[in-house]
C-alpha cells in the first residue's frame, strides 16, 4: 500500500515522501495517528498543492531543531553518582537521567533521541549525541563526579 507521509518517521522517510508500506501498518498505525494519508489519485493531486506547505513545515521543524541544538551544545550537565575507589560507578548514567537533567535546564527532549555510544560507568567527562532531526544532532557534554 502506498502512503504519503505527513510527519518525519525515522525508518520510513521524510514529510511528503510517497512510500510503500504493509497494508496493516498503514491501516492500524500510520493513518489513525495522522502520520500519513493514502496515496490515491485525488490525494496525489492534493499533495502537489500541499507540498509547498509541507516544505515550509519541514524547514520550520529543522530550524527549531537547530535552535534547540545550539542551546544543548552550550550546556554542560553535571551528575553526582556514587562511585568506588577506582572511579567506577555503582550502576550507570542513563539517557533517562540525562533527559531529566535537560528538562531541569529548560530543554525538553525525549530520552529516546539521546544516544550514548556506550553506557557511562566511570567518573569523568563524556559526550552524548542528541538526534533532534535526521539532519540535525547536538553534542551534549556530561561531567560525572563522585557523590559525597
Amino acid at each position: 500500500m502506498k502512503v504519503i507521509l505527513k510527519e518525519n518517521l525515522e525508518n520510513l522517510g521524510q514529510i511528503g515522501d510517497v512510500v510503500k508500506v504493509a497494508p496493516g501498518y498503514a491501516r492500524n498505525y500510520l493513518l489513525p495517528r495522522g502520520l500519513a494519508i493514502e496515496a490515491t489519485e485525488k490525494n496525489a493531486k492534493a499533495l502537489e498543492h500541499a507540498k509547498r506547505q509541507l516544505e515550509y513545515k519541514k524547514n520550520k521543524v529543522k530550524e527549531q531543531a537547530k535552535g534547540v541544538a545550539t542551546k544543548i551544545e552550550s550546556l554542560t550537565l553535571s551528575i553526582a553518582h556514587q562511585a568506588g575507589e577506582e572511579g567506577k560507578l555503582f550502576g550507570s548514567v542513563t539517557n533517562m537521567e540525562l533527559a531529566e537533567l535537560l528538562k531541569a535546564q529548560g530543554v525538553e527532549v525525549d530520552r529516546k533521541i539521546i544516544v550514548l555510544a556506550e553506557p557511562i560507568k566511570h567518573l569523568g567527562e563524556f559526550v552524548a549525541t542528541v538526534k533532534l532531526h535526521p539532519e540535525v544532532s547536538a553534542a551534549l557534554k556530561v561531567v560525572v563526579t563522585k557523590a559525597d
